[in-house]
C-alpha cells in the first residue's frame, strides 16, 4: 500500500513546457527507465524512474512521447487499482487519460469494467432501510462514481442524494436528509456528471 501511496503522488502531478528528444532532461528519464526495466530492479530505481517521468511531463506537456508513457503508466495504476477493488479511483485515473484521449482503448476498457463492477442491482436497493447513515448505505451499495452526488442547504434540512449505475443500465437514487435516508428509487430522471469516454444510459 506504501508503493501505490508513492506512485499514486506522482500520477497526479500536473504538466508546464516543450523538450527535444535529445535533450539532457530527456535522456536523464530514458536511464532511470533502463534501470527500472532490468529484471533485478528495485522499488526504489522504478519509483525513481515514475518521479523523474512525472516531473519532465510537468514542465514538459507537449513532449508527445513522455505524454504517451504517462498515460500508459497512469492506467496501469488504475488497473491497478481496481484489481484492489477501488474502482472508484480507478475511474478518476481512467477519466484523467480519456480527457486528454477519448480513444485510448485501454482507458475505455478499464473504465467500462470498473462501471460494471459498480454497478447496484434491485437486491441491493431493497436491502437499503430508512434512517440509514450515509456510511450504513455506502457499505451496501459502495461509495457513489466521483460526480455523481449533489448537496444542497435547505432553511431546514441538508439535502444529500447519491446516484449509481444500476446493472440494467439506468440510474438509481438514494436521498438523505440531514444524515439520514429517507427515500430512494429505481429510476432517477435526474441530470448526473458524464463519464468521459462513457455514453450514459438514461
Amino acid at each position: 500500500m506504501r508503493r501505490a501511496a508513492s506512485i499514486l503522488v506522482f500520477l497526479v502531478l500536473g504538466c508546464g513546457a516543450g523538450a527535444p528528444d535529445n535533450s539532457a532532461e530527456w535522456q536523464a528519464v530514458l536511464n532511470h527507465k533502463k534501470a527500472a526495466a532490468a529484471p533485478d530492479a528495485t522499488t526504489t530505481q522504478k519509483q525513481v524512474y515514475a518521479d523523474s517521468l512525472a516531473a519532465f511531463v510537468h514542465r514538459n506537456p507537449h513532449h508527445s512521447r513522455a505524454r504517451e508513457v504517462y498515460e500508459y503508466i497512469q492506467v496501469d495504476f488504475a488497473r491497478e487499482l481496481a484489481a484492489l477493488g477501488r474502482h472508484q479511483d480507478a475511474i478518476r485515473f481512467y477519466r484523467a487519460v480519456l480527457a486528454q484521449h477519448p480513444d485510448n482503448q485501454r482507458a475505455l476498457e478499464g473504465m467500462r469494467i470498473s462501471l460494471d463492477h459498480l454497478a447496484v442491482s434491485r437486491e441491493k436497493l431493497l436491502a437499503l432501510e430508512k434512517g440509514m447513515t450515509p456510511h450504513e448505505v455506502s457499505n451496501v451499495l459502495g461509495k457513489p462514481i466521483p460526480g455523481w452526488t449533489v448537496k444542497r442547504q435547505r432553511r431546514d434540512a441538508v439535502l444529500e442524494s447519491w446516484y449509481y449505475r444500476k446493472t440494467d443500465g439506468a440510474v438509481a437514487g438514494v436521498y438523505f436528509r440531514d444524515g439520514k435516508l429517507f427515500a430512494a428509487e429505481e429510476n432517477s430522471s435526474a441530470k448526473i456528471a458524464p463519464l468521459v469516454g462513457v455514453t450514459e444510459t438514461r
